[in-house]
């Protein structure tokens, strides 16, 4: 085990505060100067935590962003298509457990900095043709999990409690731009490299580089004593009071995420059986995840400064409904605002969930067995999404039943969110 590094730098607290199990510090205040603002090292600290935390979201699902331009054009098989949009919701959710462990053994900071090389080797795996883009895709999706269970701890011990909200929501404003940004680029690199799709992948190794080295400056903060006993903590969620949140935040993040990755994974597919151009449904993915910024930014910051979040639950929920009432209605007319409504939703629905975590957590290790319980139920109840659409789709010959089933999905979530929406 390390040795316990020196304690962390008080922080301002405008962007950053210890861990609640650091010792306390002086305030600093620069040299030369009266008052209490914080001095230049405590400054450069904050940059450095801010930074390194926005590179990490920037490249969380930037991978995933990538199948669905390329799945018209590329010539992958309904059966490819099929397994890769399985493999992250699935591997996700069998590894969300791993991310306890990993925190009890390193620490959020190192679990972090561990989670994004792993990301990083598997962003150069996928290019190595396709059983590399299977062997791939499962590495990313293992950091993936990690990260997912880490990040609303993360927040919690490194940030002020009032900055909860933004925090949240700059990580998913930052996760989507990040896949929004490469799965704009996927097409034009693919066309550009003469139909290239292991050119057009090869983009994700960049940002998953940048988020290994923005998070490394973090680790000199590693090694503190917190060893969380996971069987513990899976005890007080899973028991007594506890056992209806739990479940509450599995039904509800569960079918919300199932959702996600189904449309993530089927949305250019629904535009182009619709009569829309294989390059503009490849742009309304673009969009739909820039939806998913922008509503992954605003819920979050919303919902954190209130006690009771069914109403931005509710919320996000309705928009998702518009969505896919307009898919249904008329797919071909308007694809840019039923990809922008989507977005919106479904980016809001996954956002607040890490604020659920945060708000109904008593401590840190509440909070890791939280999202640990929620993300490894959700994300099973989620890997059934793309498949059972592609089977519906094929046995109607169109998407008008996996539609009203999106539409069924969503009412469900209504009600399972109900309890975890409120303290």
């Amino acid at each position: 085990m390390p040795t316990q590094p020196p304690p962390l730098p008080s922080l301002p607290t405008t962007t950053a505060a210890t861990a609640s199990t650091s010792p306390p510090t002086a305030p600093a205040s620069p040299p030369g100067a009266p008052g209490t603002g914080p001095s230049a090292p405590a400054r450069a600290s904050a940059v450095l935590l801010i930074t390194g935390f926005v590179l990490v979201a920037l490249n969380t699902r930037v991978a995933f962003g990538q199948l669905g331009p390329l799945a018209p054009v590329a010539g992958f098989g309904t059966g490819a298509l099929t397994v890769l949009g399985l493999l992250p919701p699935l591997c996700m959710g069998l590894f969300a457990p791993l991310a306890v462990t990993v925190r009890r053994r390193l620490g959020e900071e190192r679990g972090l900095f561990w989670a994004s090389v792993l990301l990083l080797a598997g962003a150069v795996v996928r290019v190595l043709g396709l059983p590399g883009l299977f062997a791939g895709t499962v590495l990313v999706s293992i950091a993936t999990a990690v990260v997912n269970v880490l990040v609303p701890v993360f927040v919690r011990s490194r940030f002020a409690p009032r900055r909860t909200g933004v925090m949240m929501g700059v990580y998913a404003l930052s996760m989507g731009a990040g896949s929004a940004v490469v799965a704009a680029l996927t097409v034009p690199v693919w066309q550009a490299s003469g139909h290239s799709w292991r050119t057009a992948m090869a983009l994700a190794v960049v940002p998953a580089a940048l988020a290994a080295v923005g998070i490394a400056p973090q680790l000199r903060y590693a090694g503190r004593d917190v060893r969380p006993d996971p069987v513990r903590a899976r005890v007080r969620v899973l028991g007594g009071r506890g056992k209806g949140l739990a479940w509450s935040l599995v039904g509800y993040f569960g079918l919300q995420t199932l959702l996600f990755y189904t449309t993530l994974a089927w949305l250019p597919a629904i535009l182009v059986d619709a009569g829309v151009a294989e390059a503009t449904a490849g742009t309304m993915q673009s969009l739909f995840i820039l939806g998913i910024a922008a509503g992954g930014f605003l819920t979050p910051v919303l919902a954190a400064a209130r006690t009771d979040q069914r109403p931005h639950l509710i919320a996000v929920l309705l928009v998702c409904g518009l969505g896919y009432a307009g898919l249904l209605a008329a797919p071909a007319a308007l694809p840019a605002l039923w990809a922008l409504l989507l977005g919106a939703g479904l980016g809001g629905g996954q956002a607040v969930a890490g604020v659920l975590y945060v708000k109904r957590g008593r401590d840190q290790e509440h909070v890791a067995a939280l999202s640990m319980a929620a993300q490894t139920g959700g994300y099973l109840i989620a890997a059934t999404g793309p498949a059972a659409a592609s089977v519906l789709h094929t046995a109607t010959g169109a998407w008008t039943a996996p539609l009203l089933a999106f539409l069924g999905v969503l009412l469900l979530s209504t009600v399972a969110s109900l309890r975890a929406g409120h303290g």
